[in-house]
Order: C-alpha cells, then sequence, then structure tokens
C-alpha cells in the first residue's frame, strides 16, 4: 500500500467514517441539504458541457474537444443514494473527455425525497437519449460505489440486444441488506450507515428485490463487465460472490483487486487509484486491448482475475 492510500485510509477512519457510524448519525447524513451537482468550474473551463432536463432531473453531456466521438460512456456515480456527484467522480470523467470520449452523467434524485422508483426512468430516458445522439459509438457504462449497484440493476432490466458493450463498476453496492459482510476492516464505509441508506432508497420496498440489490438479479447475458475492488471495501466478499454466481449463470466477469486499497480505490488521489483509474481510460478508448488494461506498476498493488 502507497503512503498516499494509507493516508486516504487515515482521513477515511477519521472523518468520513464516524459520519455514518449509528442510525442518527447516518440519518442526519441522508437528511441533510444536498449539495448541487452542477459540474466544477474547472470542468466547465476544460470541456465542451450541454445540460438537458431528462423529466424533473438534470443530465450533463462532457464532450471531448475533437469533434463526433466512436464512445460513449453513461457515468452513473455513487455517493450512498443520498450524496451528491462528488469532484472526484468529475475528475475521472474528464480524463475520460480528454481521451476523447462522450461522457453522459445524469444527475438522479437522491433520497429520503426520491427512490430507484425514480432513478430507473431517468437512467433509462438519458441511455436512450445518449444512444441516439450517437448511433455509431461504442457504448461502456460505468458507475459507482450506489452508482454501481444502480448500473448494473439498469443493464439488467435492458433487453439483450440494447445493452451496453461493456460495463465498468467500481466497488459497487450489489447488496443493500448487507446480509453476508465478512469482518473485513473497512477504514471508510459502515454496515450500520449502509443499511439505513438503502432503506432510505427502498422507500419501503424490501432490499433484497434484485432492482435494489442487483446480486439477486439476472447475471447470465451480461455485456463484457470488468469490476475494481480494493481489499480493505465492506463490498469486497460481495464483489467475490458477484463473480461466482455469475460464472453459474455461464458470465465470466473479470474482478481487479487491489490488496490494502480502500472503497473506489480508482477515484482515490494515489498511486493505486491512478493506475487503476488510467486503466480504466484505457479500456474505454481502446476496449478491444481490454486484457491488457490493467497497470501493474510498481506500487499499483493490482491483480487481476
Amino acid at each position: 500500500m502507497s503512503f498516499a492510500m494509507r493516508m486516504a485510509s487515515l482521513y477515511m477512519q477519521r472523518v468520513a467514517k464516524p459520519q455514518m457510524a449509528t442510525v442518527p448519525r447516518a440519518w442526519a447524513q441522508i437528511t441533510a441539504p444536498k449539495e448541487s451537482g452542477m459540474p466544477p468550474r474547472k470542468v466547465r473551463a476544460r470541456h465542451a458541457i450541454r445540460a438537458r432536463q431528462v423529466g424533473e432531473f438534470a443530465c450533463y453531456s462532457v464532450l471531448p474537444a475533437a469533434g463526433p466521438a466512436a464512445r460513449l460512456v453513461l457515468y452513473v456515480h455513487g455517493g450512498g443514494y443520498y450524496r451528491q456527484i462528488a469532484r472526484p467522480h468529475w475528475t475521472l470523467i474528464s480524463r475520460l473527455a480528454d481521451a476523447g470520449v462522450a461522457v453522459e452523467v445524469p444527475i438522479y434524485g437522491l433520497s429520503p425525497r426520491y427512490s430507484y422508483r425514480d432513478a430507473y426512468p431517468m437512467l433509462a430516458a438519458a441511455y436512450e437519449q445518449a444512444l441516439s445522439e450517437h448511433p455509431d459509438a461504442t457504448v461502456t457504462i460505468i458507475g459507482d460505489l450506489a452508482g454501481g449497484g444502480l448500473a448494473l440493476g439498469f443493464v439488467q432490466t435492458l433487453p439483450v440486444s440494447h445493452r451496453p458493450d461493456r460495463l465498468i463498476l467500481l466497488s459497487p453496492w450489489l447488496d443493500l441488506t448487507m446480509s453476508e459482510q465478512s469482518d473485513i476492516y473497512d477504514p471508510w464505509l459502515s454496515r450500520t450507515g449502509l443499511i439505513e441508506a438503502g432503506r432510505a432508497w427502498a422507500h419501503g420496498t424490501d432490499l433484497g428485490e434484485p432492482l435494489l440489490s442487483p446480486l439477486n438479479g439476472p447475471l447470465a447475458d451480461l455485456p463484457p463487465t470488468h469490476v475494481y475492488i480494493g481489499t480493505r471495501d465492506l463490498l469486497y466478499p460481495d464483489v467475490l460472490r458477484l463473480r461466482r454466481r455469475a460464472a453459474e449463470a455461464g458470465t465470466d466477469i473479470r474482478v481487479t483487486v487491489c490488496e490494502g486499497a480502500i472503497h473506489v480505490y480508482p477515484l482515490v488521489a494515489a498511486p493505486e487509484g491512478r493506475a487503476a483509474s488510467a486503466a480504466i481510460v484505457d479500456e474505454v478508448r481502446w476496449p478491444g486491448r481490454s486484457g491488457t488494461a490493467v497497470s501493474r506498476g510498481v506500487g499499483s498493488g493490482l491483480s487481476s482475475t
């Protein structure tokens, strides 16, 4: 583990984890006022951005400078379904646009006001609009944490012929029940807090339902799927369960594991995160080379299976 990853781990342990460590604290976070989903000023200055409304929600198109894009990404951001898209998400989105990729960023409604019942139709509409604007592009859906679970659940709802060419998931939240979590030490995520966040998002629906917990959904005929996960991530066991269940359904899911890395490590400003984010950009840009997309440089701590 790099020094930067150790420092990120220590920061999350001291600052982020206590915020969701108890039920009252979790609900204080869930019900707090939401921040704006607008791209940061630095991203707006660097890229051409088009904003539009999808129903009552915003969707941003971050466009590459070099004309029509041959690659399209639908980026589904994380944040436990209650936090807004954040700067680390925009950093990866900006890197994709720098590589000539058009990125659609749906700003779906957050709990406790909104739920999965609002998110799925919004994603479907944003996806259809993006496909109509980029009919010849190779399509990848990327999602992290809550956005990773939502991305997988959304793909499961699509007819096989209408699914994206590729699916990339960063520390996806696959089972909102958190029923089979091990004693993995996670300096960031709290099982107590995640369960409450799941309940807020479900609005009374059973947390095990596939639209909420896509680990329980159909895993056959998924597009080529690549999952990034660290060994100090509370969601690591469920990623392994996903790989096993997908294999039983005849689907081979590629999992890249980073030893010692924390939750959503490809978004962390550390050598491990930079290696993974570069690999993700390369995988989107050159999908035929996905077998060599993972950097194995000194300090990366990556292994792929």
